[in-house]
């Protein structure tokens, strides 16, 4: 409503500046795009190396995303393709079917996918009963004018999509939620089983998960819950970049919790003319300092990819403030790793804490490499 009390010419003159505003926008909105100028330093299209990058429980994802970008699909569509693989292995906790549910035993999914070509994002969050989130958070990106849908909207989009809805709580995963439920709360009404009560594939997933603190003169082993997730990039040979994250997220979280995978600029970023990141780990952390941006304009100013994920990291344990958060030492209590790979077909994996390892798949063929890290890992039990 407009001000009654606005005189008439000052009125008149606030209409016609808002008129010329609309027209300015208007002319601008015909105007050509202007293209960036081509690097010098890249190769012509049709020979960028092509190549796939990923967590190290993505090896099956980048081989079969090389494969498929090698045979003409486009970068996107390969690893979204790529990591299907994980999404329905029910050996890897930490990703769609098989993966660890909410403290209420339910599995919540959260993915995304970034197009570089063409600057788009779509991404899921808090989605039950779907295997493939990627695969939706590729139809909300190609099929609507949204970026991230969640929760129940999610998944009525992926029932109108024509996914099948399905329980992804496996019986190794309820296993291991059961026996976090029996032992690691103690503020309900569960009762502690006798040890010798739990299977050997749950007791083994407890012991991986647990680290050795000093704590006063003594040590304690404490529990630390899993943050797994699988990230894939891709390069083709026309120098087109995509990537991917998708999640089951933490392990045990808070009903509805959202991590940092389906946010874009945290869980993953691709700028077609720099170079892409993507994380696994923290999320919490990830989305405090939006990562996979900083690491991207980190590239953009000229930074390799290894270089960039490090600074990233000494970022993060320069943030990390909160006493829980932070070991005897003064570190992060937590992980978090980074897979960047720039415009030219260099690649890094960057993790807080080493050793670790990342997948590549390129014209050598798919292996596991090295991680960079910024502080050797703590003791395993």
């Amino acid at each position: 409503m407009t001000d009654s009390h606005l005189p008439r010419r000052d009125f008149l003159s606030a209409a016609a500046a808002g008129l010329a505003a609309t027209a300015m926008v208007a002319e601008a909105s015909q105007r050509p795009r202007v293209a960036a100028a081509p690097r010098a330093d890249l190769p012509a299209p049709g020979e960028f190396p092509v190549k796939v990058i990923s967590s190290d429980n993505g090896q099956p994802a980048t081989q079969k995303a090389f494969e498929l970008m090698s045979a003409g699909t486009s970068p996107v569509d390969a690893v979204v393709a790529g990591v299907a693989l994980v999404e329905a292995d029910p050996s890897d906790t930490s990703v769609g079917y098989g993966g660890l549910p909410n403290e209420e035993g339910v599995v919540e999914l959260d993915a995304a996918v970034m197009d570089g070509p063409r600057h788009l994002a779509g991404a899921v969050a808090a989605l039950r009963n779907i295997k493939h989130p990627a695969q939706v958070a590729l139809q909300v990106m190609r099929l609507t004018d949204h970026v991230l849908l969640v929760g129940d909207a999610a998944l009525r989009f992926a029932r109108a999509m024509g996914f099948p809805e399905e329980n992804l709580l496996t019986e190794k995963a309820r296993k291991i939620w059961l026996h976090w439920k029996l032992h690691l709360s103690d503020q309900d009404d569960w009762l502690a089983p006798d040890q010798a009560d739990v299977d050997p594939e749950t007791a083994e997933f407890f012991r991986s998960h647990s680290v050795i603190r000093a704590v006063a003169a003594t040590s304690r082993a404490e529990f630390q819950r899993p943050t797994g997730t699988i990230h894939c990039a891709a390069l083709n040979a026309q120098g087109e970049m995509a990537c991917t994250t998708t999640t089951s997220g933490l392990a045990f979280k808070i009903p509805g919790r959202v991590g940092d995978s389906p946010i874009i600029g945290a869980g993953l970023y691709v700028d077609n003319e720099i170079g892409s990141c993507g994380s696994t780990g923290r999320g919490e952390a990830n989305l405090l300092n939006l990562s996979s941006f900083a690491a991207v304009e980190l590239m953009r100013s000229g930074m390799p990819p290894r270089d960039a994920g490090m600074e990233i990291c000494r970022r993060i344990a320069q943030h990390t403030r909160r006493p829980d958060l932070l070991d005897e030492q003064g570190r992060p209590n937590f992980d978090l790793k980074f897979y960047l790979l720039d415009k030219t077909g260099r690649h890094a994996g960057v993790s807080l804490y080493g050793p670790a390892k990342f997948a590549v798949t390129d014209a050598q063929g798919t292996r596991l490499e090295e991680c960079a890290f910024l502080y050797e890992k703590r003791e395993a039990k």
